[in-house]
């Protein structure tokens, strides 16, 4: 980690971020765009995105526009700070607890949680971009959706990316549910004719029914 952050620069952003009332932790992970730190604000643990100094793309500020549009939706994790630290931008929010869908098996009620939340951004225009990849959705004791780093306010496609995901898409995620609740030829016709509604009249109904019935 020292070529992409010096242990000066280090301690110089925790000083920054102590002047903010963040306490930076411990390293967390590394990303294509950004460093990854736990931490510690107003009580809660969070997650602090520090901007790559080699990162293809500058989309903090745009996520934390989308954070802060979100707020209350119980979607996505509270957005606490944003800014910019010798011309790199980071972003703090909330600690998400839960298990990456692409590593984890579904349980029912986590499957009707993500289509709710699904429906949720695209009824509020919120397109998240990378739905379909499986780690941007944690599992536990209820569902988060994360990094909306390439999210946009453009036409959305959740419910269908998230839905075509789980259980239509050949993928490690969808031999996993497919096997867990025994899903047949059947199942998948009407789950496909459901989105293929869903997709021309924005009514969710059919696709609770379907996934109720699990």
């Amino acid at each position: 980690m020292e070529h992409l952050i010096s242990q000066k620069e280090l301690e110089k952003f925790k000083e920054l971020l102590g002047k903010r009332g963040i306490k930076l932790e411990k390293f967390y992970s590394k990303g294509t765009t950004s460093l990854v730190f736990t931490g510690n604000a107003e009580g809660k643990k969070v997650i602090i995105k520090l901007e790559r100094p080699d990162s293809p793309r500058k989309n903090f500020k745009r996520e934390a526009e989308i954070l802060k549009f979100l707020e209350g939706e119980e979607i996505t994790p509270r957005l606490v700070d944003y800014g910019v630290f010798e011309g790199r931008e980071f972003l703090v929010r909330e600690f998400a607890e839960g298990e990456p869908l692409l590593y984890a098996t579904p349980q029912k009620k986590h499957i009707l949680e993500i289509l709710e939340k699904t429906y949720k951004l695209d009824v509020l225009g919120v397109d998240h971009g990378q739905i379909q990849g499986g780690k941007h959705i944690l599992i536990g004791d209820a569902v988060w959706i994360i990094d909306f780093e390439k999210a946009g306010f453009r036409k959305p496609k959740n419910v269908t990316s998230a839905m075509a995901m789980i259980f239509l898409n050949d993928n490690i995620i969808s031999k996993r549910v497919r096997e867990e609740f025994q899903l047949d030829q059947d199942f998948l016709n009407s789950l496909r004719e459901a989105l293929r509604e869903y997709k021309t009249t924005k009514n969710i109904e059919k696709l609770r029914e379907l996934l109720s019935a699990l």
